[in-house]
């Protein structure tokens, strides 16, 4: 059974919360486990919680979900850049999966709400990766 750690941002949580209720449900489908659910600020604060989660030794994948909605700036743009790259570099530092499920950038709060599954397919691509990479 896999051990998954659960990154959560809470900005946007009308629509996050939904995504954490379908990645909780794709555990359950999966047979994963999910050790630890972090509760982070935002999408851009998800890589230093994504990364602790990554070091410890009893979490195999880290999947991590948030909504990045559109703003009167480029804003969304920046804070998306910038988590993904993060993210990426988590994974790649730590040798440990690390999945993207944010919703955005570019999307309004209802666009947002029609990817809460972006929840449950963080969570399947964790279980599917600690499977492609023993």
């Amino acid at each position: 059974m896999p051990s998954l750690g659960l990154v959560v941002a809470q900005f946007n949580s009308a629509v996050t919360t939904e995504m954490q209720a379908a990645a909780e449900d794709a555990a359950a489908e999966r047979d994963a486990e999910l050790s630890e659910v972090l509760e982070v600020p935002g999408a851009y604060d998800a890589p230093l919680a994504a990364d602790r989660l990554a070091r410890r030794e009893d979490i195999d994948a880290v999947a991590v979900i948030g909504a990045i909605v559109t703003g009167d700036t480029d804003h969304d743009q920046v804070i998306a850049d910038a988590a993904a790259q993060g993210l990426t570099d988590v994974s790649l530092d730590r040798d440990t999966p690390v999945t993207f499920g944010v919703s955005g950038p570019g999307m309004s709060g209802a666009e947002a709400r029609e990817r809460e599954q972006k929840g449950a397919e963080a969570v399947n691509a964790a279980v599917d990766m600690v499977k492609v990479l023993p």
